[in-house]
């Protein structure tokens, strides 16, 4: 793996953060700014669509006829980011499952505060349950908030009764909006991209007076038994790697089947820059093969039962 990527992009994204004190208007173009600079591989293809009454991005790759779908939630701190600039880390799971991917486009605070993305993670999936994809051919992914969304999507799925899909992967989960990590101080001076005072600045938007360590808002509190296998990858430099780690504690607590992978001076959703780093091309690989495992140990269990 070499320095000198990490380096690069570490250069790259502190010249690309956002000031602290814009707006969330600003932001939000901003981050669309940023996000479409990025082309989307050629093979890619996204169609809008919906799930359940949700809007969503339907992505697909040339010559992969999907065996199964990723369910995929992206980030955004609940308050920016869309189902469409996600798209490319989303066709970057897909090709490695034999998968299409749905891009949730879920409802974002202010203006819609939670439960509304909650409400809409679950409405998609039991719209693609529905649609006629068995679970056992469905993973959840997601990055940051999405990939708390991921986790909270999976304790409200069997909560209200659903079955649960094969397994979830989570880039850098933020699963803790109390902020309790102690990486939230220590990471603090590596972390080019976020920082406590950016989360405090958007969880009031997001909980809207309810309570952060609510277990559908930071899942970490959550009880996580009965889900399905976990796949967590997170970076060491970055604020929210006590937030993954702690996930992983909780859920292997829980005798949830646990992936924690743990890279070496990468920031926040490394995976994203695998056109720029190594490290994000093996996370990635990583991540597909488990998933692809869990996908066809979950077909294996299915056949069996019926």
């Amino acid at each position: 793996m070499s320095a000198e990527q990490r380096e690069n992009l570490e250069a790259i994204l502190r010249q690309s953060a956002f000031p602290a004190d814009i707006d969330l208007d600003e932001q939000r173009r901003l981050l669309r700014e940023l996000l479409s600079a990025q082309p989307l591989p050629a093979d890619v293809t996204v169609t809008a669509s919906t799930l359940g009454g949700v809007p969503t991005a339907e992505v697909t790759v040339d010559g992969i006829e999907p065996r199964h779908t990723v369910l995929y939630f992206h980030g955004g701190v609940y308050v920016m980011g869309d189902a469409f600039t996600a798209a490319d880390l989303a066709s970057q799971v897909a090709r490695r499952t034999g998968a299409k991917a749905v891009s949730v486009d879920y409802r974002l605070a202010p203006e819609h505060p939670y439960p509304a993305a909650v409400d809409d993670a679950l409405a998609a999936y039991e719209g693609l349950l529905q649609s006629g994809t068995a679970a056992s051919d469905i993973v959840f992914a997601g990055e940051s908030a999405g990939g708390g969304l991921a986790v909270a999507t999976l304790v409200n799925a069997r909560d209200h009764g659903l079955p649960l899909p094969a397994a979830a992967y989570v880039m850098s989960p933020y699963v803790d909006l109390t902020l309790a990590g102690a990486t939230m101080e220590t990471k603090g001076a590596v972390d080019p991209l976020m920082s406590r005072q950016g989360f405090l600045a958007q969880i009031a938007n997001y909980t809207s007076g309810q309570d952060a360590a609510f277990g559908l808002i930071s899942p970490i509190f959550a009880d996580l038994s009965g889900l399905p296998p976990l796949v967590i990858q997170v970076g060491t430099h970055e604020v929210l790697l006590d937030d993954a780690i702690r996930l992983a504690g909780a859920a292997a607590a829980a005798d949830v089947e646990v992936a924690l992978d743990v890279t070496p001076a990468v920031t926040h959703v490394f995976q994203a820059y695998h056109a720029i780093l190594d490290e994000a091309v093996v996370a990635l690989d990583r991540a597909g093969q488990r998933l692809s495992a869990h996908l066809a140990g979950a077909k294996r269990v299915t056949a069996h039962a019926k």
